[in-house]
């Protein structure tokens, strides 16, 4: 087996509709219209029919537990190429009233990140050198720095 790549992500949502607002009119997602029978939303970037599935599971289901824990720790989303793409995105966010929980120079990334509204961590980020993690493989376990836009 050759796992081609990553194919979607499927989150459990307290409120769908309201984590609907947030990856489709704060993150801009674009929404794959699908009659789900009210319980899900999908979202696609246009590379795949979807990759992100969100299932309604009601206000009373479990939180994510805070630190160390087995699971989901969090999952990127690629916003440009850019430092000036990801300023941006730091506007946006900020225009948005959505909290930023960390900034990091990650060598071959440059990455922002944030949590939904039910906790899930997510990173927003751009490739610096996408030749230089291909070339160095090592440069995507580089010492982590602060990245300042």
């Amino acid at each position: 087996m050759e796992i081609k790549e990553l194919g979607h992500i499927v989150l459990y949502v307290r409120e769908l509709e309201r984590s609907r607002r947030f990856y489709r009119d704060v993150l801009g997602w674009r929404e794959v219209p699908a009659d789900s029978g009210g319980f899900g939303a999908l979202f696609s970037s246009g590379r795949t029919h979807h990759e992100l599935l969100l299932l309604e599971v009601g206000a009373d289901a479990v939180p994510i537990p805070a630190g160390s824990r087995v699971g989901l720790y969090h999952f990127g989303l690629k916003v440009g190429e850019t430092d000036d793409e990801l300023r941006e995105v730091l506007a946006t966010l900020r225009e948005q009233g959505v909290k930023v929980i960390g900034a990091t120079d990650h060598t071959v990334t440059h990455s922002l990140y944030i949590e939904d509204p039910d906790g899930n961590e997510i990173e927003l980020y751009i490739d610096v050198q996408p030749a230089v993690w291909r070339e160095r493989p090592s440069a995507i376990v580089a010492s982590p720095r602060p990245l300042r836009l």
